[in-house]
C-alpha cells in the first residue's frame, strides 16, 4: 500500500455544529459499554484461545460483570449502550439477552473484535457482516450504532458502515461535540459521538501477565473522571464513557463507577442518553438548521 503523507486534515469531516441539548441541558453523558468478553483476548491474538487463564479475564463478563453492570444501571435508572461483538452474542446468548430485556441499546462492535486494517478490506467488511448476522441471530437486533474494535477506522470502512445501515459511530477522539463525517459518495456521513480517552476504564483497571501495566486506584480515577466531566460540562460537550464489564464489573471498580455516575446525577442540567438518542437528537437539529 502507498501512503499519502501530504499535509492535510486527516479527518475531512466539517467542524462540529453548536449543540442545543434537550430540556435545557448544558451537556450530555453517553454511558457506553464494550462487551468484549473473550474476544478482547482472542480477536487479534487467536493463539490465546488455548490459554484459559488469559481468556478468563474476558470470561468475567458473562459470569459476573454484565449482571453487576445491569444491576447498577437499574439502580441508577440509566439506559446505556452495549457495544457487543457478534462472537460474544453467540457465545453468551443468555446473558446478552438480559441487556436487551432491560431496555438497553445494543451496538455493533465487530464480530471477533479484530483490528480493522485498510490493506485488508475484505476482512474488515466481513467483520461487519458477520457482526450483523450474529446479533440478528442471537438477539434479533440490527444495530444503528458502531464502536470500532481496537479503536480504529478508515474511509472505506466508514462508507461500508453507512451503506450497511449504521447511523452513528462512537470511536474518534478529535472533538467534544457530535459531528457528521464527510460524505462517502452518495452516502451521507455517519454521525460521530466522539470519545474522550480519559474515560476508557481499560487504561486504569486492566492488566495481564503477558503485558503488565500499572493499575490505578479509586481516588486517582474518580478525581480524574469528575474533573474531566466538569470541564466538558462547562464547555457544553458530550462525556462519552468507554467501559468494559470485565473492568468496571469488578468489585471496587463497580463502586467507583457508581460513585461517578451518582455525581453526574447531582447535576440538574445533564442529559444522560444512549448513543442512538444522541444521534437522533443531532439528526433532528441538523434537519431543523438545514
Amino acid at each position: 500500500m502507498t501512503y499519502d503523507l501530504s499535509p492535510r486534515p486527516l479527518n475531512p469531516a466539517p467542524a462540529a455544529p453548536a449543540m442545543t441539548w434537550p430540556n435545557g441541558a448544558r451537556s450530555a453523558v453517553f454511558v457506553g459499554f464494550d462487551v468484549d468478553a473473550e474476544t478482547a483476548w482472542i480477536g487479534n491474538n487467536p493463539s490465546n484461545v488455548d490459554r484459559m487463564v488469559t481468556t478468563s479475564h474476558g470470561g468475567y463478563d458473562a459470569r459476573v460483570g454484565i449482571r453487576k453492570i445491569l444491576e447498577l444501571m437499574d439502580e441508577l435508572a440509566i439506559k446505556a449502550t452495549f457495544f457487543t461483538p457478534g462472537w460474544t452474542a453467540l457465545a453468551h446468548r443468555a446473558i446478552c439477552e438480559t441487556m436487551l430485556a432491560a431496555g438497553h441499546e445494543i451496538g455493533h462492535h465487530g464480530y471477533l473484535h479484530k483490528l480493522p486494517e485498510r490493506d485488508k478490506l475484505d476482512e474488515a467488511f466481513e467483520e461487519i457482516d458477520r457482526g450483523f448476522e450474529a446479533l440478528q441471530s442471537a438477539l434479533g437486533v440490527r444495530p444503528v450504532g458502531y464502536r470500532a474494535p481496537s479503536g480504529e477506522n478508515f474511509p472505506e470502512l466508514l462508507a461500508y458502515l453507512a451503506r450497511s445501515g449504521i447511523r452513528y459511530s462512537s470511536s474518534f477522539r478529535d472533538d467534544i461535540l457530535p459531528y457528521r463525517h464527510a460524505p462517502h459518495g452518495a452516502d451521507r456521513g455517519l454521525v460521530e459521538i466522539p470519545v474522550n480517552f480519559a474515560f476508557d476504564d481499560w487504561n486504569f483497571g486492566m492488566s495481564s501477565r503477558s503485558s503488565s501495566r500499572p493499575l490505578f486506584g479509586r481516588d486517582a480515577v474518580l478525581r480524574l473522571w469528575i474533573d474531566e466531566f466538569e470541564a466538558t460540562h462547562a464547555w457544553g460537550g458530550v462525556t462519552t464513557l468507554v467501559l468494559h464489564p470485565q473492568v468496571s464489573g469488578r468489585p471496587m471498580r463497580w463502586h467507583l463507577l457508581r460513585d461517578f455516575l451518582r455525581y453526574v446525577q447531582t447535576k440538574p442540567d445533564v442529559w444522560v442518553a444512549t448513543g442512538q438518542q444522541i444521534a437522533e437528537h443531532f439528526e433532528r437539529q441538523d434537519r431543523d438548521e438545514n
